[in-house]
């Protein structure tokens, strides 16, 4: 059986044959898709169309709404800061985050939202990297009081207004009380977007200005940031979200002119990179090579190892695989890994075709990012239609399914 990077070639044709499937069906317009294994040389497959009416094909260097694939990259600011030792896990948050003191937790989830008792104890660092501080997204529990307030505030993604600047967020965000006790359970989100507020605040830098000196540059990631260069947007395709509905394409994001087109008023760590295949590939694979990029060593072995290793308790870990699974109906099946590191899933049972131990995320903008130790292959597919069909993330499960099989 011939192989080529590590992938047999027979496994790579049906790879494109897959991904072409979904392109012809009308469905996706274009795909940009990277895999490699060791230190293979990438295969990539470019397929399809900026725009779902045609127009400038897909290429290598198409840059894309990371979304919440943001997450796993973003996180990396906070890596640093525990490498050098100006964080500590188990410190509590109060001095960068004084918003935050003095919290108060709901009695029951479905309470009203006054009706709380105190926070047994302060948020610390741990429960913001991890997100467990006590608040955050969860779509199970739409229709309760807390949720309604939570998109009364305006301070999650993808609402009609964007985010406000951090301070103005940080102020929305500490007129609500916690959800759950700090450190009691897994939430979505919210901690990732606060990953920025804290990593901007130690620094005295932005979050974006961070994560470019310590992370981006010296990986070589020039197209990864919270917005496109106006010499560089005709090289982002506009965001589909189509009708739930009908299907019917809608562009809920236009590159010109649109939301990643100048800086945000917010940098969060939750969402809102855009990047390339080749970008994202570089730092899975530093990853993967134990915080080392050509020879420098960009996070330390401990770091990585610990922000790509299940963080859960055994309680916490039991309550957040309940929660995949009553979402699946909600994320058309993503989210079925088990465990959570720091910014990112990482597989604690084998639930399909991919082993224990792989880490990343997919993203509501049609994107998938992953990488997986015990075959040391990273993947990246990316789209440009949201998940507001199935289309997206059943083309994400067919990319990992076929993927597998071509080791």
């Amino acid at each position: 059986m011939s192989t080529t990077n590590g992938f047999t070639e027979t496994g790579l044709r049906r790879l494109h044959d897959v991904l072409a499937r979904h392109v012809d069906s009308g469905k996706i317009p274009g795909i940009v898709a990277l895999v490699s294994r060791g230190d293979g040389e990438p295969h990539v497959e470019t397929l399809g169309t900026m725009r779902h009416d045609g127009g400038a094909p897909m290429q290598r260097d198409t840059i894309f709404r990371m979304a919440s694939t943001s997450k796993p990259v973003a996180i990396s600011a906070a890596m640093v800061l525990l490498d050098e030792c100006r964080l500590r896990l188990d410190d509590t948050v109060e001095p960068w985050l004084p918003e935050l003191a003095n919290r108060q937790v709901l009695k029951r989830i479905d309470s009203p939202v006054d009706d709380t008792v105190p926070a047994k104890r302060p948020i610390t660092v741990r429960d913001v990297l991890t997100s467990t501080f006590g608040l955050g997204m969860d779509m199970t529990m739409i229709g309760t009081p807390i949720m309604g307030a939570l998109f009364e505030q305006g301070i999650t993604p993808n609402g009609p207004v964007p985010m406000p600047e951090q301070d103005e967020w940080m102020r929305r965000l500490s007129t609500l009380p916690l959800m759950y006790q700090p450190g009691e359970r897994w939430q979505y989100q919210i901690s990732s977007d606060l990953v920025g507020v804290l990593v901007s605040r130690v620094t005295g830098q932005s979050y974006d200005e961070f994560l470019r000196e310590r992370i981006f540059e010296p990986l070589g990631m020039k197209d990864t940031g919270f917005w496109v260069p106006g010499d560089q947007i005709d090289r982002l395709p506009p965001l589909y979200a189509p009708d739930p509905a009908t299907g019917e394409f809608q562009v809920w994001d236009e590159a010109e002119g649109g939301r990643h087109s100048a800086p945000p008023a917010f940098q969060g760590g939750g969402g809102g990179l855009n990047s390339t295949a080749d970008d994202y590939h570089a730092y899975f694979r530093m990853l993967l090579n134990h915080g080392v990029h050509n020879g420098e060593q960009i996070l330390s072995k401990p770091a990585v190892e610990l922000m790509t290793s299940n963080s859960l308790t055994p309680e916490v870990l039991a309550a957040r695989e309940t929660l995949a699974r009553d979402n699946v109906h909600i994320s058309f099946g993503q989210g079925q890994q088990g465990g959570w590191g720091y910014g990112m899933a990482v597989r604690t049972y084998r639930g399909d075709y991919a082993p224990v131990g792989q880490f990343g995320w997919d993203g509501g903008a049609g994107t998938s990012t992953y990488a997986d130790p015990t075959n040391q292959i990273v993947g990246i597919l990316l789209t440009q239609v949201g998940t507001t069909v199935p289309s997206a993330v059943q083309l994400a499960g067919d990319f990992w399914t076929t993927l597998y099989q071509a080791i």
